[in-house]
Parts: structure tokens; C-alpha cells; sequence
């Protein structure tokens, strides 16, 4: 069968009721691997990473979900909510373990691959905090430094995070120190960063129309990508030099930034695309929309991977 005739066929992932605004893969574990998502009805979801066979839900928000996590080895999730508070549960139970209060709505979490005990959120009240899952009371780190409500906090490596702000800033801080030692100002509040997995420490950002990629140690701009609508979300393939991205005309993207050409570009949600993410071992990516949905595409159409069905037209 020549690949020039199939098309992609993403699998639908229900059961949310409201728009699905982040996910997270982990590693791929001993288990296969495993993928989380956010949603504003309130309740985060697990579901088996390539296939979307739903596993359970994590019960304990009052109000909107805005970030989900899940660590690499799948043991523990985390999840930021409007109701003021992050949350860290058994990843295995759905089991609620702690809960962090903040003094308004929290929109980010991420797990440090590196110290495997910290937990990282950024919220509305403008600054981000890390905090010691076994030793929660008190934040273990505070970050100030942005005007305007944090939407995304990553680690970077051992030593720095990486944030983006209402403000129209993306910040690095040293972890150590706590001071912010570089900044990136934009025309227009960013809406996704992501660190690469490949070594290289390469930053991906969207904001407006704009799709760029920066050397993540020196903050040169790499690359610029204009598309055709506003861009909520963009994810690097863990090996190879692609991305895809996804925004406000339903369609998703996929470039190969070394060489900026376009490979592949398609619709499938019915609503704008809020978020989007690649498997570990890059074989599949999802995406999650205002339409409720979550969605899992295939890199390689043609390939036999999960529960794919090809559709020769």
C-alpha cells in the first residue's frame, strides 16, 4: 500500500465533559506508559498512554483543573486547580496524598526529573514556588519576578526553571539563588513553553501566531514559525528535529525545524486545540481541545502501533 494514501486517523479519547487545557506523558515504564490530562469539569484523568484506554479519575477539585502531571516512573501525579490549591495523588490508587494551598487559582505543575522529591507550580498569585512532596507544609523555594499571572512553570535541568507569564515575559531562574537570570520579552503573553528531551536544552514557544525555538542556554532565537491563527500549544519529538502545534483553527501542524518544512497539516477536533504533547518513545502524540476531547495521532502513519486502524482512500 503506497503511503500517499492514508490518512491519519487519530483515536477520540472521551469522558470529559468541558474543555481539555493540558496533558503530560510519563516515561515509558515497565507497564507500557501512561497519559494525564487536565479539564476544566474538575476531574483529571489517567488513561493508558497508547492506546487511551481510560484507567481512573482523580476526585478532589472543586472547580476547574488547569495543569496535570504525571511523574516519569507513573507513581505519582500532580495537578494545579481553580479552587486555589495543587494537588499531589497515587498515580496507582487515585489516592489524594497532599494538598498545597495557594492564595489564588494555580495553573502549572511539573515534577523535577532530577530531584525526584520536588514539585514545581506556578499560579495566579504571580510568583512560583517548589515544594518537597515528603515535607509539604512550607514551600521549599519562592520565585518572584513576574507582573502578571504565571500559566506555565518547567524545570529546565538541575539547576533552573522556566516560566511564562501573562506579563508577556518567559523567565529562567536559578534554582539556587532563586534570582531570575534571564528574560525573554514578547509582543503578546506566551501561551506553552517545553524544554527538549533530546540533550540539547532547546526552548519551544507559542505565542500569537508565532511558533519559535531558542537555545536554551543562551536564549538565541533558533527558529520563527508563522502560522496561519493563534497558536495555544507546540511539543517537540523526543529524537527527531519536528514539532507539532496546534491553536485556534482546530488543525494541527507538524513542521521539521531544521529545515522548515511543513509535513504534515490536518484537522480532527471540533473545537480550538488548548494543548498537546509527544509520547517518550515519539510514536505517538496527543492532543486536547475545547471540544472535550482528548485525541492520540499517529507520527508515522502506516505503522502498527496500539490500536491503529488505517484507512486506505
Amino acid at each position: 500500500m503506497s503511503t500517499t494514501t492514508l490518512r491519519q486517523v487519530p483515536i477520540t479519547c472521551n469522558g470529559h465533559t468541558r474543555p481539555v487545557v493540558d496533558l503530560r506523558f510519563s516515561d515509558v515504564t515497565k507497564y507500557s506508559y501512561f497519559l494525564i490530562s487536565a479539564c476544566k469539569d474538575g476531574i483529571p484523568m489517567l488513561r493508558e498512554g497508547d492506546t487511551g484506554d481510560w484507567i481512573g479519575s482523580f476526585i478532589g477539585h472543586k472547580g476547574a483543573v488547569w495543569g496535570a502531571t504525571i511523574s516519569g516512573n507513573a507513581e505519582l501525579a500532580a495537578t494545579a486547580g481553580s479552587d486555589f490549591t495543587a494537588k499531589l495523588w497515587d498515580a496507582n490508587t487515585g489516592a489524594e496524598l497532599q494538598t498545597f494551598e495557594h492564595k489564588h487559582i494555580v495553573r502549572s505543575v511539573d515534577f523535577s526529573t532530577i530531584n525526584k522529591e520536588w514539585l514545581l507550580t506556578g499560579s495566579n498569585e504571580k510568583v512560583i514556588k517548589i515544594y518537597d512532596v515528603t515535607a509539604p507544609a512550607e514551600p521549599v523555594k519562592v520565585f518572584n519576578g513576574h507582573t502578571g499571572a504565571v500559566k506555565k512553570a518547567i524545570f529546565m535541568d538541575a539547576k533552573r526553571i522556566c516560566t511564562a507569564s501573562d506579563d508577556k515575559t518567559i523567565k529562567i531562574f536559578d534554582i539556587d539563588s532563586g534570582n531570575c537570570v534571564s528574560t525573554i520579552d514578547l509582543p503578546s503573553p506566551p501561551n506553552s513553553i517545553e524544554i527538549s528531551r533530546d540533550n540539547q536544552a532547546s526552548l519551544l514557544i507559542t505565542y500569537g501566531k508565532k511558533v519559535e525555538i531558542y537555545d536554551g542556554n543562551t536564549l538565541n532565537k533558533l527558529q520563527s514559525f508563522e502560522m496561519p491563527c493563534e497558536m495555544n500549544t507546540a511539543t517537540f519529538h523526543p529524537t527527531a528535529r519536528e514539532f507539532v502545534c496546534g491553536g485556534l483553527d482546530f488543525r494541527i501542524y507538524k513542521y521539521n525545524f531544521e529545515t522548515g518544512v511543513e509535513l504534515e497539516s490536518y484537522k480532527g477536533h471540533f473545537g480550538p486545540i488548548h494543548c498537546m504533547s509527544y509520547s517518550p518513545d515519539g510514536e505517538v502524540y496527543a492532543s486536547g481541545s475545547e471540544d472535550g476531547t482528548l485525541r492520540l495521532w499517529q507520527n508515522t502513519v502506516g505503522s502498527t502501533y496500539g490500536l491503529w486502524e488505517m484507512v486506505d482512500v
